[in-house]
C-alpha cells in the first residue's frame, strides 16, 4: 500500500456553478474523506469569451496512486456532465485539475505540479491561502511567496458560497 500523500486539486465551473461544485465536493468527500476547502473565487473566463467561473482548491490525503486518483476525478467530472469533446478553452460544468500530489514532479499521467499554479490567479490565490507555507515542488518557493510576486492582472474576487 502507498503511503499517505497530500493532494491539492483545482476545481472550476461556469455552467450551473453552485450545483456542479456542490456535487463534486460531495463525491470527492465520499471517495477521499474530509476535504480542506479554500475560499471560492469568481473570475472571468480565460482563453475564451464565456460566463464567469467559480474556482477553488481542495486538499486531502490519500493512499491512492496518482493513476487511480486521476481516473476517480475524471469519473466525477463525467458524472457532473463534463463533455470531453468540447474544445480545451470552453464553458464547462466541471473541471477538476490535480495541482500537487505530494512532491511529485511528472508529465504522465498528468503534469505535476500543474503549470497553471504559476500562471493563473484563480489557482494560485486560493492555493496561497490554503497552503501558503508549503513549497512548490519545482521552484522551492512557498505558494505565499509566489502570490506576492504574481502580476495580479487577472480579475477575480472572493465570493460566499454554501460550501465555504
Amino acid at each position: 500500500m502507498l503511503s499517505e500523500t497530500r493532494v491539492y486539486l483545482g476545481i472550476g465551473s461556469n455552467i450551473d456553478r453552485s450545483k456542479a461544485i456542490s456535487k463534486a465536493l460531495l463525491l470527492l468527500e465520499q471517495v477521499f474523506g474530509k476535504l480542506d476547502i479554500s475560499p471560492t473565487f469568481e473570475s472571468e473566463a480565460v482563453g475564451f469569451s464565456g460566463d464567469n467561473f467559480y474556482n477553488l482548491v481542495v486538499s486531502f490525503t490519500t493512499h491512492l496512486s496518482l493513476t487511480v486518483m486521476v481516473k476517480t476525478y475524471k469519473k466525477i467530472e463525467d458524472q457532473s456532465g463534463r463533455n470531453r469533446s468540447d474544445p480545451k478553452f470552453s464553458a464547462r460544468t466541471l473541471d477538476i485539475d490535480p495541482l500537487i500530489y505530494g512532491d511529485l514532479v511528472c508529465d504522465t499521467p498528468v503534469q505535476l505540479p500543474r503549470d497553471e499554479i504559476l500562471k493563473n490567479a484563480y489557482v494560485l490565490w486560493p492555493l496561497a491561502i490554503m497552503a501558503g507555507d508549503e513549497k512548490h515542488p519545482e521552484t522551492g518557493l512557498s505558494f505565499s511567496e509566489h502570490w506576492k510576486m504574481y502580476d495580479k492582472n487577472q480579475k477575480l474576487w472572493q465570493v460566499d458560497t454554501d460550501w465555504d
